[in-house]
């Protein structure tokens, strides 16, 4: 398997989450009407279940993966997400939909986790960063176009087409895993299965300072993206609004600053180092935020003002996500699905957990969200200068970049 082809499946894999969130958003109100949901931030269970779920199952593949390698896991996870997606198709009320999509996330949980352990196998320092920056703004097409890929089988099917359209994507990506990609694990690192291992190597990865304060950081947010993910179909309709046919169109051009960034962040991280480069964005972040306070009080209802911002918003994190994960994940090249699984149970349970509040306090302007960023952002870099020990900027990876050749 080549690079580019690496980068392609990884990139699949990895987005197989985001598009059973995304790809959700423009059906919420046909399948609240179908199913009786009358609370309109009620709908919003549906993505904050799912997100919740893997965020919790990302605890267990890991150490599996060390184990066995990280290719099983990835097939047995892509069973999971094929089967559920199935089941969530036949499904005639709203509470077992809630069930289905939970049992979804926790059994397909590995796809967030070994794609990342994969990465390690292979890169470090700053070259794992430029590769994740690249896997990222391929994957990050997936919310760009997810809910226009929904509306189209709205246009066509009911709501559970697009659950039967996830199961096929998800054997496409089973198919492409059993047919190419080799494993990465090395023979020396394989771990032990058992409670103490897997305790010990957990607690390694979460208590060492180094690492532990991007990976809050990511969480924080991570969780303001989650929390615009949840009201974004209320927000732009019902505040804005937008029209139910133009909601994708704007919803994806938002997100597809983050393509554009992560492209970026590839291109200039080598140079200035991933440590650099994510806490210029951060701090821009923060500033941004401010901007959406601005423009929440002064211009509230006006597109024009909350659009930009959101782009500039989502943009910055493409110069964050991929950096602070591979700046937490470097000191664990022996224990890199272990690692992998707890620093992604923190970010994604933390960062569904912390959307989910933000939905709930949606009370039809975009006030709330506002504040959310910029109380996420500033708390985001308080977590960062605590792994820094209160310096910024400083780059630790001199050495030239190491990588391996995939098999």
């Amino acid at each position: 398997m080549g690079k580019r082809e690496l980068i392609v499946l990884l990139a699949l894999l990895m987005s197989l989450n985001a598009l059973a969130i995304d790809a959700m958003i423009p059906a919420l109100a046909d399948l609240a009407g179908e199913l009786g949901v009358e609370d309109g931030n009620r709908r919003q269970l549906v993505i904050a279940a799912y997100s919740i779920a893997m965020g919790i199952g990302c605890l267990v593949p890991g150490s599996y993966a060390d184990r066995y390698g990280r290719r099983p896991i990835m097939l047995l996870a892509l069973g999971f997400y094929v089967a559920c997606n199935l089941l969530i198709a036949l499904l005639h009320d709203f509470e077992s939909v809630l069930v289905a999509r939970v049992l979804c996330g926790l059994l397909g949980a590995g796809l967030m986790v070994a794609p990342m352990a994969i990465v390690r196998d292979l890169y470090e320092g700053d070259a794992m960063a430029r590769l994740m920056s690249v896997i990222a703004a391929v994957f990050i097409t997936v919310p760009v176009i997810a809910p226009s890929l929904g509306q189209a089988v709205l246009l066509v099917a009911g709501w559970r087409w697009i659950f039967v359209a996830l199961a096929g994507v998800g054997a496409l990506a089973a198919w492409w895993v059993w047919q190419r990609l080799p494993e990465t694990l090395k023979p020396e690192n394989r771990q032990e299965i058992n409670i103490p291992v897997i305790a010990r190597n957990m607690r390694d990865a979460l208590v060492n300072r180094q690492s532990i304060g991007y990976v809050i950081g990511t969480a924080l947010v991570m969780g303001g993206v989650f929390g615009y993910v949840n009201i974004a179909q209320q927000l732009y309709t019902e505040h804005f609004a937008v029209s139910e046919a133009a909601f994708p169109l704007v919803f994806g051009g938002t997100a597809a600053m983050m393509a554009v960034a992560n492209i970026t962040n590839s291109r200039i991280v080598m140079r200035f180092g991933a440590r650099r480069v994510s806490h210029t964005g951060v701090l821009i972040f923060i500033a941004v935020s401010l901007g959406q306070v601005w423009a929440a009080h002064t211009h509230p209802g006006d597109i024009r003002y909350f659009v930009p911002l959101m782009a500039l918003n989502l943009g910055l994190l493409g110069f964050l996500g991929a950096n602070f994960g591979s700046i937490a994940l470097q000191p664990f090249a022996h224990i890199a699905g272990a690692a992998s699984s707890v620093h992604s149970f923190f970010r994604m349970f933390g960062a569904a957990m912390v959307g989910l509040v933000i939905g709930q306090f949606y009370d039809g302007s975009a006030r709330p969200f506002a504040y959310a960023l910029l109380i996420n952002s500033t708390l985001a870099l308080c977590f960062v200068l605590y792994s820094e020990k209160g310096v910024l900027f400083r780059r630790l990876n001199r050495k030239p970049p190491q990588e391996r050749i995939v098999p």
